[in-house]
Formats: C-alpha cells, sequence, structure tokens
C-alpha cells in the first residue's frame, strides 16, 4: 500500500488478525469490539534568543482496544502488536468488569454469544491536498523560515527583547476496525507555525503571538509569510507595552474576530459534547428545541473545511465527518456526539469521536468550531457601542467545564468611544458563564475568521480550530487592574 509520493504506508494488521482479535472481544461477552492501530510521526525545530533551541523528530506506534458493554466503555493500549499479548489484553479487560449477571460469555450457556461481522473495507473520500509530505523534507528547511521570521520581529523596534518562534509537522496513519465490520485507514497531515514576540520597557514586558496551523503539507511552510506573523506580533508587543490600564466594570464589549472564539469554544462548546451532556454535567442537558442564545446566533461545528486546522475525514471511529449546525437563530438544535453519546442522549452519529492518539479511548469532541457570519459590517458593531471595550484578541484563560464559568485575558483591547476605537488598553480581562453571555450577543459580523488552536479534555489534546466574526455583547464584567 502507498501513498502518492511513492512512501511506504504503515503495514496495517492483517485482516484476519483483526478479525480474531474483535470475535475475541464478542467471545468475552463485549456487545462491541474496536481496534485502533496508530503510527505517528512527528518534527519540529524551534529558535529562541537567536540560536537553534531544539531539533526534534520520532516516531510512536500503538494499538488501542476498546470493548463496550451496553455504553460502558473499557479501554487498553500497547505499544506490542503480536496477536498473543492483544487476546491478553482484551482477557484483562473483560475480567476486570468481574462476574456479571447475565454476560453472554461461551461459559455461561446465557444468551446468543454475539458474533464479529466480517470485515468490510471503506474507501474515504480523499479531502486532503497534500503537495509535499513533510516525511519527504529535511528540518533544515524549516530553520530558514524560523530565521526570517527572528529578524523580522528584532527589526521592528530596539524595544524588541526575546523572539521565540517554532515550525512543526505531524503524519499520522490510523487504521480503524470493530466488530460491526467496519475497515477503514486514514492519513493526517497537520502543520504549524508559531511566533512568540516580548516587547520590554522601563521594567514593562508584553508578550504577542501568532500561530497559524493547517491540514496541509509542507507546502504550507513553502508558501508562509512568515515576516508578516512576526510583524504583526511585533507590533502589538510594542503598542500594548505603552497602553494604560483598563478601567473595569459591566459594559458593552465588541469582539473582534478569529480567536475571539476561544470563548464560545471553551465556554459553551464543551457544555454541548455529548459526553458532558450525558453525564448531566451540562446546562445543556435535555435543551434540545429550546432558545438559548439570541436570534442572531448560529454555532456550527465542521469537520469538512478543506485544509482546516481541526479538520477531519472521518473521526476517531471511523465515522465520516460532517457539518453539523449545533445552535440556528439562537434554537439548540443538537450536540457533538459519539457512539456512546448518541446512544445515551438519542441525537444522531455527527462523526465528532476523537481522541489525542491510541493511548485514548475516543469521545465526542470539537473540530472546526465557530459562530457563523451574521450581516453586520465590523463597523456597524461597533457604531453600536456608545462607551465599551473592543477585545481584539484574546489570550489565556480559566474555564469551568460544567458551569462554563470563564475568565479571559484581552490580549489587545482597545476603548469603544462613541462608537470609535480610541486608546489602547491593557489588562483587560472578560468573565462571565458562556450559557449567559449567548442571548446577549446582539449583533454578528459578517467577517468570520478561524484561529487555530490545542483542545485538552479527557481524550487528550487534539488539533481544534475556534473562529467567529465580529460580534457585539451587550454587557459583560471587565476585569481591570
Amino acid at each position: 500500500m502507498e501513498d502518492s509520493l511513492g512512501l511506504g504506508i504503515l503495514p496495517f494488521m492483517e485482516q484476519e488478525k483483526a478479525q480474531r482479535l474483535l470475535q475475541a472481544g464478542r467471545d468475552r461477552g463485549a456487545d462491541f469490539t474496536e481496534l485502533f492501530e496508530e503510527e505517528t510521526r512527528h518534527a519540529s525545530v524551534s529558535y529562541k534568543d537567536k540560536k537553534v533551541e531544539s531539533a526534534t523528530a520520532g516516531t510512536d506506534y500503538g494499538i488501542g482496544i476498546r470493548l463496550l458493554f451496553g455504553t460502558e466503555v473499557l479501554y487498553a493500549h500497547t505499544s506490542k502488536d503480536d496477536e498473543e499479548h492483544l487476546l491478553k489484553l482484551i482477557d484483562a479487560l473483560a475480567q476486570s468488569r468481574g462476574p456479571v449477571v447475565g454476560a453472554r460469555h461461551p461459559s455461561t450457556g446465557s444468551g446468543t454469544m454475539p458474533v464479529s461481522k466480517p470485515i468490510v473495507g471503506v474507501q474515504l473520500e480523499n479531502r486532503q491536498r497534500i503537495v509535499l509530505d513533510p516525511r519527504t523534507i529535511g528540518q533544515e528547511r524549516k530553520l530558514d523560515l524560523l530565521l526570517r521570521a527572528d529578524q523580522a520581529a528584532r527589526s521592528f523596534s530596539k524595544k524588541i527583547s526575546q523572539v521565540n518562534a517554532r515550525a512543526g509537522d505531524v503524519v499520522s496513519e490510523i487504521l480503524i476496525c470493530n466488530s460491526d465490520g467496519l475497515w477503514v485507514t486514514d492519513t493526517r497531515t497537520r502543520c504549524r507555525f508559531h511566533i512568540s514576540v516580548t516587547a520590554e520597557e522601563g521594567g514593562e514586558i508584553f508578550v504577542a503571538g501568532e500561530a497559524p496551523g493547517v491540514q496541509r503539507g509542507f507546502e504550507f511552510f513553502e508558501g508562509l509569510d512568515a515576516e508578516r506573523y512576526a510583524h504583526d506580533a511585533a507590533e502589538r508587543a510594542v503598542r500594548m507595552l505603552s497602553a494604560g490600564y483598563v478601567k473595569g466594570g459591566k459594559m458593552p464589549v465588541v469582539m473582534g474576530n478569529g480567536f475571539g472564539g476561544v470563548i464560545f469554544h471553551e465556554a459553551c462548546g464543551h457544555l454541548l459534547e455529548t459526553e458532558g451532556v450525558r453525564h448531566k454535567a451540562s446546562v445543556f442537558t435535555g435543551k434540545i428545541g429550546e432558545q438559548i442564545a439570541h436570534s442572531e446566533v448560529t454555532a456550527i461545528d465542521d469537520g469538512l473545511i478543506e485544509g482546516s486546522w481541526g479538520s477531519i475525514q472521518m473521526d476517531d471511529e471511523g465515522r465520516p465527518s460532517e457539518k453539523t449546525t449545533l445552535i440556528e437563530n439562537g434554537v439548540l438544535k443538537t450536540y457533538m456526539s459519539d457512539r456512546v453519546g448518541a446512544e445515551e442522549t438519542g441525537v444522531v452519529l455527527s462523526g465528532s469521536a476523537r481522541r489525542e492518539s491510541y493511548q485514548y479511548a475516543p469521545v465526542s469532541r470539537m473540530r472546526n468550531t465557530y459562530i457563523a457570519a451574521g450581516k453586520h459590517t465590523p463597523a456597524e458593531v461597533l457604531a453600536s457601542v456608545e462607551d465599551g471595550l473592543y477585545a481584539k484578541k484574546l489570550g489565556g484563560g480559566s474555564v469551568n467545564p460544567a458551569t462554563g464559568e470563564f475568565n479571559f485575558a484581552v490580549e489587545e483591547g482597545y476603548v469603544i468611544r462613541h462608537g470609535q476605537i480610541a486608546e489602547a488598553v491593557r489588562g483587560a480581562t472578560l468573565i462571565g458563564k458562556g450559557p449567559e453571555i449567548l442571548p446577549l450577543i446582539s449583533m454578528v459580523g459578517n467577517d468570520l475568521e478561524l484561529a487555530a488552536g490545542m483542545c485538552g479534555a479527557s481524550s487528550g489534546s487534539i488539533p481544534v480550530n475556534v473562529g467567529q466574526p465580529t460580534l457585539r455583547v451587550d454587557s459583560i464584567l471587565v476585569g481591570g487592574r
């Protein structure tokens, strides 16, 4: 089996072997058995303080085994692929449940022993347009990109005291097969560039950064305008270094497009995953069909955007990806679901099961999650606010995943005065609850933009995109200094 570049792809386990392993899970009473085989090659170069900080490359391999007894999940993983070892893992998983009344096991003589269905190969539509496979290209070609970025940032101002730039790529070969007869493979290729710029003056410092990422090959680095990203980060760091501090209080806030969507992702998106809903750990449990947001708000989780950082051809249960409308004109339509979550909540499968690697069992997770574009121009949104805050770019923050309570720092902020952007301010934080903010988003702009990020949850850290257009929140608590 070869890809379009003639590179040898991981020789996945033979179907006959997989069939025996899947049947072993069934023989031990499991309602569903799944194998997840993965080989991931990763490589990165980091440049800091005008020198190469690190250059790393490596390959991880392993197999994950999942048994479902109803909606009870048992999971194990290993880096060994010999059949005897894998059978012992299946035994250990089944035995970890202890004696179960009515278990469908050959030795009990109760019930009908489930049979693993014959494996049928599934061919995915290839939505990845990889021109240059990163595995064919040496690390040294990344270094030129980092040197150019470092020089561009430092040349912007003498106030720039530190620049940290990194370029990394990941290529994963995946096999998923299960006792329903599924056999499907996938190749996942992603590249990301990150630059962090520190400005310093009079004992004060300010750090700004950019981190674009794509589901593309090395051609992303070849065509990347690293100087522009470096310049933007340096300019923001220097500008905000000399900004005054914001005066806090409740006020209308205009949130910028792109990474501003991190608030929806963190404070609302996780509450719309069946992993939380099925445990009744979400305030949106049982609210499908109800108005939970302003009618201006439509929210989408889309795994099909070509080349997008958070896109997937199939989820980590082997289901084809899709575009899922979560909220439409303020009304909750559905949740993001995996196999277990869909069964427990009664929603349809959305192709949203994801995991960091073979070391994790999959659960429902976000892909490219965003508030859809509205009808207003960004200027109209700003003009609607007499006095308030323009949070052009957000930074880090914290969220209570059970309630949606959040606290996010504003990396780049400005006073809004008489509908116009005025002086820059620093030290602002946005404080609130996602479910309470949704009804207060009264204007949505037409300038949708997505931004790459990493999301951590029970199934590990995965690539996602957040996003939104410029939007107005009628009232939110702004913390200041």
